[in-house]
């Protein structure tokens, strides 16, 4: 159960990318106070958790609406993934800090940056690959966990920043887009296995 949890949990931190969103966040927070910060980094973490949680818990209800297979959906979700975490190795900019005073809580941060489509994609897809209450009570604790590093993290912006420095925020942020895309490639592989029929 721990080993499982651990799992879950780990997979949903390469999700989350919270060391790129800690570079997002440290942008768009430019002209906050240490105080504003702090409380903009709890705010995003409930709004993750939030988003997940209901994303998660709906996703089977998704697919039934929409007659997909699973196995089709994590095609599509994997490469929409796939092609997210491209971006995110290749260093690319994807925020402006043109506007300082707008709320960036739930957008940009919680989405797309945190829960963006490849994320989204995975959460319903794990949903719905979840028929039992136990093993989704179990994924529900591995979201409070991961929202709650991707809070603390956020929440020592400050201390990361100048431990880190921009050069430094910038290869940790390529390296999570690495492990990102190799679990999009995952999710694609398995798909295709399950809808070809190969036995893995």
């Amino acid at each position: 159960m721990a080993s499982t949890l651990f799992s879950l949990y780990m997979s949903l931190l390469v999700l989350y990318s919270p060391f790129f969103v800690l570079s997002c966040f440290i942008t768009l927070s430019r002209g906050h106070t240490l105080k504003e910060r702090k409380h903009l980094a709890w705010r995003v973490a409930l709004g993750v958790l939030i988003a997940s949680v209901l994303l998660y818990l709906f996703g089977k209800y998704i697919f039934t609406l929409f007659g997909i297979t699973i196995d089709a959906f994590r095609i599509g979700a994997g490469s929409v993934l796939f092609i997210s975490a491209l971006g995110m190795a290749q260093g690319k900019s994807v925020v402006q800090s043109d506007n300082v005073q707008q709320d960036v809580t739930i957008v940009p941060l919680t989405i797309p940056l945190t829960v963006g489509p490849g994320t989204i994609g995975a959460l319903l897809l794990m949903g719905a690959s979840h028929p039992h209450w136990h093993d989704k009570l179990l994924a529900i604790v591995a979201i409070f966990l991961a929202s709650l590093t991707v809070g603390v993290v956020l929440y020592l912006s400050n201390k990361f920043e100048r431990l880190l420095g921009e050069q430094g925020l910038q290869i940790v942020s390529r390296l999570m887009g690495l492990f990102v895309c190799a679990l999009a490639a995952q999710i694609i592989f398995t798909g295709v296995r399950n809808y070809m029929g190969i036995s893995g």
